[in-house]
């Protein structure tokens, strides 16, 4: 279940991933309290924007990032992608700590997060294969995706925590200094065993080129059609959330950091599950997308 952790690098790799992605879902929580509670009388409308513009930018830009992620070398990628999103975070900190925080800055620090992570989710996925030989890859992809869920159980009630004995921009200051751990990972990698790729030279149409590739594979069309039903339809736990804490149950920021936790419970175990095994399934994947889509988030 755990080979790809034999290699040195995927080892720093996947202990500063944890950490930064720990602080990713602290800001998720403490983004939505905020606008929830602090700038907005539990106004769901700004709350769903807030979320739209951190993920729209996903949307339009990823092909294009994707191409920036095959030209360049990915380890340099990676750490200016790291960094911008690491100073949006300080920067939103630094509002709300100083009572400055408007809702307006806090649409634009999330659509500004939302490019960063445009950017970076193409460069990290694909720079695995080239901190693991072939071999391990599958592996890896499972434990980067258990990687994932384990903050994902830990963040949430972290955040809770934070912002209820200190507020909501220590959050989002943790979530800036997080950042530094996969940099550092980054440039602590023994460059001679990593296996870079050969850049892919400059052309026209390799956006259309991509799309056309998809096209042309049953497999990835069906992958593509249940990761936007899914993520459609069941992914949006992070204001439908937010809202049963405060509207439904009247909890606070604690309960509602726990409630995210205890999500990730069943996806962590999924994760390690899948880690076990040298090759995906379909009937596990399109089972796992049936059973999410009937359950009531």
């Amino acid at each position: 279940m755990f080979r790809a952790l034999e290699i040195p690098n995927y080892r720093l790799w996947i202990i500063g991933a944890l950490v930064s992605n720990i602080g990713t879902w602290m800001q998720r929580v403490a983004q939505d309290w905020l606008v929830l509670t602090e700038l907005t009388d539990h106004d769901a409308v700004a709350t769903g924007i807030t979320t739209g513009l951190q993920f729209l930018p996903v949307l339009v830009l990823a092909p294009y990032a994707g191409l920036i992620a095959d030209r360049f070398n990915k380890r340099h990628v990676l750490m200016v992608t790291q960094s911008f999103m690491g100073l949006c975070a300080l920067i939103l900190g630094l509002l709300v700590v100083t009572d400055s925080a408007q809702l307006w800055q806090v649409y634009v620090l999330a659509g500004l997060l939302g490019i960063g992570a445009s950017f970076d989710a193409p460069a990290r996925q694909a720079f695995v294969s080239e901190v693991v030989p072939g071999s391990h890859l599958a592996n890896a992809v499972a434990l980067n995706s258990a990687n994932f869920n384990l903050a994902r159980l830990a963040g949430p009630g972290i955040a809770g925590a934070v912002i209820a004995l200190v507020g909501t921009g220590p959050a989002f200051l943790l979530n800036g200094a997080s950042f530094i751990a996969v940099i550092t990972s980054l440039v602590f990698m023994r460059k001679d065993a990593l296996h870079p790729s050969t850049p892919v030279a400059r052309g026209k149409g390799q956006v259309r080129e991509g799309f056309s590739y998809v096209k042309s594979r049953k497999d990835l069309l069906l992958i593509f059609f249940l990761a936007f039903i899914i993520g459609t339809f069941g992914l949006n736990f992070q204001l439908t959330n937010a809202l049963m804490a405060t509207e439904v149950y009247g909890v606070g920021a604690g309960e509602y950091g726990i409630l995210g936790s205890i999500m990730a419970v069943g996806t962590f175990g999924g994760a390690l599950l899948a880690a076990r095994r040298s090759a995906p399934r379909w009937r596990y994947l399109i089972g796992g997308g049936v059973f999410s889509s009937h359950w009531p988030h």
